[in-house]
């Protein structure tokens, strides 16, 4: 009867394992957002350089500034979840497999790698997700038209909230 408690307790200690799927999952999703939004900058420079035009009328500069801003947004919104999907990784392959050697030796890797515990990654993962929906919250406020002086009113309370927000969840970590 030992043997069998021993064999599943190893078999058990071993399916931690599983969370390599993921790693390399998170890896893989990471590369990918990193691509597309890499191939956006791209599309976004070229509308950079029509902006340029002299000839352009006002109307369709003024629009297209505002889809270059647009696009601005959405790739810093691009690079924070494919930092996110790293994160997640890194904290999963840390806590369920092992140490990893070269973090430990480099400056970088201590201070992104302080995860020892699921609600230390829920932690990091809420910051950057917090930030990614403040950067959200940014790129609607450029798409709006604003017509009247209670949509700018609205802009100013969300604005205010989002800055309460940020307050609260750094006076929270500061905190701990």
């Amino acid at each position: 009867m030992k043997t069998i408690e021993i064999l599943f307790e190893r078999a058990l200690w071993k399916s931690r394992l599983l969370a390599l799927i993921g790693v390399i999952a998170s890896l893989l999703i990471a590369l990918t957002v990193t691509y597309l939004t890499s191939m956006d900058v791209i599309s976004m420079l070229g509308k950079a350089v029509s902006y340029s035009n002299i000839g352009m009328e006002e109307e369709a500069r003024d629009k297209l500034r505002l889809s270059i801003l647009s696009d601005t947004v959405e790739a810093v919104d691009g690079y924070l979840l494919a930092a996110a999907v790293i994160i997640l990784g890194l904290g999963l392959y840390e806590l369920f497999v092992s140490k990893i050697d070269d973090a430990e030796k480099m400056e970088v890797g201590a201070r992104l790698l302080r995860i020892s515990s699921l609600d230390d990654l829920k932690g990091r993962l809420a910051s950057v997700v917090m930030l990614m929906l403040v950067v959200k919250f940014f790129q609607q406020a450029i798409k709006l038209k604003y017509e009247s002086p209670m949509d700018l009113l609205y802009l100013a309370s969300g604005t205010l909230m989002v800055g309460g927000a940020l307050y609260l969840s750094h006076r929270r970590a500061a905190h701990e």
